[in-house]
């Protein structure tokens, strides 16, 4: 039993170490093919910055058009792997929030007052990121 204990434990704490490892910086996109470029920045290099790149599925409105290869969000560091800040969202503001939940994958959640969505994003290039049909 203590030995099963022992791999599960290693095994959870190697998981975590992983996404802290690996650099958010890069290109991400979702399942619809919308996708975001995201940069450290701020005067200490700890700020995430992210700029759309590509708009697809039912987010393609005229008013996210207005958004596209513009900084949508400018986060700081609230924990390990995650930032939050002001999210440009369907012509207003949201709450953003980007999680690093492993290396080729991010969760970014969009707050308006007690509604929240959530969408999992993949690094280009990795297995998860095939850009599948418009949604």
């Amino acid at each position: 039993m203590r030995s099963l204990l022992a791999v599960l434990s290693f095994v959870l704490l190697s998981a975590g170490s992983l996404a802290q490892e690996a650099s958010i910086e890069g290109d991400w996109i979702d399942k619809w093919g919308t996708s975001f470029h995201m940069t450290l920045c701020g005067d200490d290099g700890t700020q995430l910055c992210v700029v759309m790149t590509d708009l697809q599925g039912e987010s393609r409105t005229e008013e996210n058009l207005a958004y596209l290869n513009e900084e949508v969000l400018q986060g700081q560091m609230i924990a390990p792997n995650q930032w939050q800040g002001k999210m440009m969202l369907g012509g207003g503001e949201a709450t953003g929030t980007v999680t690093m939940t492993g290396p080729d994958t991010i969760d970014i959640e969009g707050c308006q007052g007690i509604l929240c969505n959530t969408i999992e994003y993949h690094r280009v290039g990795s297995a998860g990121a095939s850009g599948g049909e418009a949604g």
